[in-house]
């Protein structure tokens, strides 16, 4: 049995469904479409399911970020120096999750006034190379009834990239801070030790802790485990933490 059909006996099941009761096969491929840098880490426990057993994991980070950063942060002013700091914060979190540096790529797209990247044929086209090179059994992102522009734009380009060039795969659209909307198919649970981990992987993204330090009054790890937190609260799971994803097939 192939991976992707191993997956569809498995993901194919009547919802909702929780990660480790389910048997996931070894050894497939994964890509990541993080709209920002740090979109990665918010579903980093599910992600190091995969890689526990054997899953080869593709970062593409598609927008600099340079938005998020605040003028003056560690000197930086500019977009492009903001930007570079955000690439190095992600680059520090990959590497204490255990990604292979070579796996993590920086697409750069071309970004609009506000930093979202363009919905345009040439952003599309990097977009279908990553994709090509990965050639994923499993595609996470943003769900795409979300606030931000950025994680909107990243599910409508993806998803005409799959249409188009016919992948055969599983979209993993998760639940985030601004999601507006999602149907919830899959939950990964966790418990206090691995939101501890995921936590310090969030915290490396120093820019963005130190924002919502001063602007929300507490840190970028306490805004995500919350929704981490609540998503389990409301899904009758208690005392455990939960990502949650909505499944779509591809192919």
């Amino acid at each position: 049995m192939d991976v992707l059909e191993a997956l569809d006996r498995q993901l194919g099941r009547p919802a909702p469904l929780v990660f480790d009761r389910l048997t996931m096969p070894r050894d497939g491929r994964l890509a990541v479409l993080a709209p920002h840098p740090d979109d990665f880490d918010a579903v980093a426990v599910t992600l190091g399911r995969f890689a526990a057993l054997g899953w080869s994991l593709h970062v593409a980070v598609l927008t600099g970020g340079a938005s998020g950063v605040e003028d003056g942060y560690r000197g930086a002013t500019g977009a492009a120096a903001k930007a570079a700091l955000r690439e190095a914060e992600q680059r520090a979190s990959c590497a204490a999750f255990g990604l292979p540096a070579e796996n993590l790529h920086f697409l750069r797209l071309a970004e609009d006034e506000r930093g979202h990247q363009i919905d345009d044929a040439a952003n599309l086209e990097r977009v279908a190379a990553f994709l090509g090179d990965a050639r994923p059994h499993c595609v996470f992102m943003p769900h795409g009834e979300d606030s931000n522009t950025a994680h909107r734009r990243t599910w409508a380009m993806f998803e005409r990239v799959a249409v188009r060039d016919g992948l055969t795969a599983w979209a993993w659209l998760n639940r985030d801070a601004k999601t507006l909307a999602m149907r919830e198919d899959l939950y990964t649970l966790f418990g206090a030790d691995e939101a501890e981990w995921k936590g310090r992987l969030l915290r490396l993204h120093d820019s963005q802790q130190s924002r919502n330090l001063r602007t929300r009054g507490h840190g970028f790890d306490t805004r995500v485990l919350e929704v981490n937190r609540a998503t389990a609260r409301a899904a009758g799971f208690d005392g455990v933490l939960a990502e949650a994803f909505e499944l779509r097939r591809f192919g």
